[in-house]
Protein backbone atom coordinates (compact mmCIF):
# COMPACT_ATOMS: atom_id res chain seq x y z
CA UNK A 1 0.00 0.00 0.00
CA UNK A 2 2.98 2.30 -0.24
CA UNK A 3 2.09 2.84 -3.88
CA UNK A 4 -0.75 5.36 -4.02
CA UNK A 5 -4.19 4.34 -5.17
CA UNK A 6 -4.62 6.84 -7.97
CA UNK A 7 -8.10 8.28 -8.25
CA UNK A 8 -9.55 10.96 -10.46
CA UNK A 9 -9.18 14.39 -8.89
CA UNK A 10 -9.73 18.06 -9.64
CA UNK A 11 -7.05 20.49 -10.77
CA UNK A 12 -6.94 23.84 -12.53
CA UNK A 13 -7.30 23.58 -16.31
CA UNK A 14 -4.00 22.73 -17.95
CA UNK A 15 -2.26 21.75 -14.68
CA UNK A 16 -2.20 17.97 -14.48
CA UNK A 17 -1.71 16.78 -10.88
CA UNK A 18 1.50 14.79 -10.50
CA UNK A 19 2.27 12.34 -7.69
CA UNK A 20 5.89 11.51 -7.05
CA UNK A 21 6.43 8.04 -5.64
CA UNK A 22 8.82 5.18 -6.17
CA UNK A 23 8.60 1.42 -6.22
CA UNK A 24 8.67 0.25 -2.61
CA UNK A 25 9.17 -3.28 -1.34
CA UNK A 26 8.33 -2.76 2.34
CA UNK A 27 4.73 -3.20 3.37
CA UNK A 28 2.11 -3.22 6.07
CA UNK A 29 -0.54 -5.85 6.62
CA UNK A 30 -3.78 -5.00 8.37
CA UNK A 31 -6.22 -7.40 9.98
CA UNK A 32 -9.69 -6.40 11.11
CA UNK A 33 -13.04 -7.68 12.36
CA UNK A 34 -16.47 -6.18 12.77
CA UNK A 35 -18.29 -7.35 15.89
CA UNK A 36 -22.05 -7.39 16.44
CA UNK A 37 -23.44 -7.75 19.96
CA UNK A 38 -26.16 -10.42 20.03
CA UNK A 39 -28.89 -8.54 21.91
CA UNK A 40 -28.42 -4.84 21.33
CA UNK A 41 -26.85 -5.18 17.86
CA UNK A 42 -24.03 -2.79 18.75
CA UNK A 43 -21.22 -2.75 16.23
CA UNK A 44 -17.51 -2.66 16.92
CA UNK A 45 -14.48 -2.57 14.65
CA UNK A 46 -11.19 -4.08 15.78
CA UNK A 47 -7.95 -3.96 13.83
CA UNK A 48 -4.23 -4.56 14.07
CA UNK A 49 -1.41 -3.37 11.81
CA UNK A 50 1.60 -5.62 11.22
CA UNK A 51 4.90 -5.03 9.43
CA UNK A 52 4.90 -8.49 7.84
CA UNK A 53 2.55 -10.81 5.99
CA UNK A 54 -0.19 -12.14 8.24
CA UNK A 55 0.38 -15.73 9.37
CA UNK A 56 -1.79 -18.19 11.28
CA UNK A 57 -0.25 -17.19 14.61
CA UNK A 58 -0.98 -13.50 13.97
CA UNK A 59 -4.62 -14.26 13.25
CA UNK A 60 -4.89 -16.43 16.36
CA UNK A 61 -3.44 -13.66 18.54
CA UNK A 62 -5.86 -11.17 17.00
CA UNK A 63 -8.85 -13.39 17.82
CA UNK A 64 -7.50 -14.01 21.34
CA UNK A 65 -7.39 -10.25 21.85
CA UNK A 66 -11.02 -9.94 20.77
CA UNK A 67 -12.00 -12.78 23.11
CA UNK A 68 -10.24 -11.00 26.00
CA UNK A 69 -11.99 -7.71 25.26
CA UNK A 70 -15.48 -9.16 24.76
CA UNK A 71 -15.22 -11.85 27.48
CA UNK A 72 -17.93 -14.00 25.90
CA UNK A 73 -18.15 -16.69 23.24
CA UNK A 74 -17.96 -15.45 19.65
CA UNK A 75 -18.96 -16.67 16.22
CA UNK A 76 -16.35 -15.91 13.58
CA UNK A 77 -17.61 -15.44 10.04
CA UNK A 78 -14.59 -15.79 7.78
CA UNK A 79 -13.67 -16.13 4.17
CA UNK A 80 -11.71 -19.16 3.06
CA UNK A 81 -8.24 -17.64 3.02
CA UNK A 82 -5.63 -20.28 3.91
CA UNK A 83 -4.56 -18.42 7.08
CA UNK A 84 -8.17 -18.39 8.28
CA UNK A 85 -8.64 -22.09 7.58
CA UNK A 86 -5.50 -23.18 9.41
CA UNK A 87 -6.21 -20.82 12.33
CA UNK A 88 -9.79 -22.11 12.55
CA UNK A 89 -8.62 -25.66 13.23
CA UNK A 90 -6.25 -24.50 15.95
CA UNK A 91 -8.76 -22.12 17.59
CA UNK A 92 -11.47 -24.77 17.70
CA UNK A 93 -9.03 -27.00 19.61
CA UNK A 94 -7.84 -24.23 21.96
CA UNK A 95 -11.20 -22.53 22.58
CA UNK A 96 -13.92 -25.13 21.94
CA UNK A 97 -16.37 -23.38 24.29
CA UNK A 98 -15.59 -19.83 23.15
CA UNK A 99 -15.29 -19.95 19.37
CA UNK A 100 -17.77 -21.04 16.72
CA UNK A 101 -16.94 -20.66 13.04
CA UNK A 102 -19.13 -19.96 10.02
CA UNK A 103 -17.66 -19.79 6.54
CA UNK A 104 -18.50 -17.39 3.76
CA UNK A 105 -18.82 -18.97 0.31
CA UNK A 106 -15.59 -19.20 -1.65
CA UNK A 107 -14.76 -16.13 -3.76
CA UNK A 108 -17.52 -13.97 -2.29
CA UNK A 109 -15.95 -10.71 -1.09
CA UNK A 110 -19.28 -9.02 -1.84
CA UNK A 111 -20.73 -10.88 1.19
CA UNK A 112 -18.00 -9.74 3.61
CA UNK A 113 -18.69 -6.38 5.33
CA UNK A 114 -15.02 -6.07 6.36
CA UNK A 115 -14.16 -5.72 2.66
CA UNK A 116 -16.14 -2.47 2.72
CA UNK A 117 -13.85 -1.18 5.48
CA UNK A 118 -10.88 -1.78 3.16
CA UNK A 119 -12.63 -0.22 0.18
CA UNK A 120 -13.34 2.91 2.19
CA UNK A 121 -9.82 3.08 3.61
CA UNK A 122 -8.03 2.51 0.31
CA UNK A 123 -10.27 4.19 -2.23
CA UNK A 124 -11.82 7.03 -0.23
CA UNK A 125 -9.75 8.03 2.78
CA UNK A 126 -6.30 7.27 1.35
CA UNK A 127 -6.92 7.81 -2.38
CA UNK A 128 -4.01 9.71 -3.95
CA UNK A 129 -2.14 9.59 -0.63
CA UNK A 130 1.62 9.20 -1.06
CA UNK A 131 3.26 8.22 2.26
CA UNK A 132 6.85 9.13 3.01
CA UNK A 133 7.52 5.90 4.92
CA UNK A 134 5.89 2.98 6.71
CA UNK A 135 5.31 5.00 9.86
CA UNK A 136 3.27 7.68 8.08
CA UNK A 137 1.35 5.01 6.16
CA UNK A 138 0.57 3.15 9.39
CA UNK A 139 -0.63 6.35 11.04
CA UNK A 140 -2.85 7.20 8.07
CA UNK A 141 -4.37 3.71 7.94
CA UNK A 142 -4.97 3.65 11.69
CA UNK A 143 -6.56 7.10 11.56
CA UNK A 144 -8.84 6.07 8.73
CA UNK A 145 -9.98 2.89 10.48
CA UNK A 146 -10.49 4.69 13.80
CA UNK A 147 -12.63 7.25 12.03
CA UNK A 148 -14.65 4.48 10.36
CA UNK A 149 -15.01 2.70 13.73
CA UNK A 150 -16.59 5.82 15.24
CA UNK A 151 -19.32 5.96 12.57
CA UNK A 152 -21.92 3.35 13.50
CA UNK A 153 -24.29 4.26 10.61
CA UNK A 154 -21.40 3.71 8.20
CA UNK A 155 -20.65 0.27 9.69
CA UNK A 156 -24.35 -0.61 9.38
CA UNK A 157 -24.25 0.45 5.73
CA UNK A 158 -21.48 -2.10 5.11
CA UNK A 159 -23.90 -4.85 6.20
CA UNK A 160 -26.68 -3.41 4.01
CA UNK A 161 -24.27 -3.28 1.05
CA UNK A 162 -23.59 -6.99 1.55
CA UNK A 163 -27.34 -7.62 1.91
CA UNK A 164 -26.83 -8.99 5.43
CA UNK A 165 -29.31 -8.31 8.19
CA UNK A 166 -28.22 -7.43 11.69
Amino acid sequence: MLQPVVRRTWAPRGQTPIQYSWDRRDRLSVISAITVSPRRRRLGLYFDILDHNIATEDFEMFVEGILRRLQRPITLVMDRWQVHRSAARRMLQRFPEKVEIEWLPAYAPDLNPVEQVWNRTKYTDLANYVPDDLLSLGQAVAGSIRHTRSQTPLLRSFFRHCKLGL
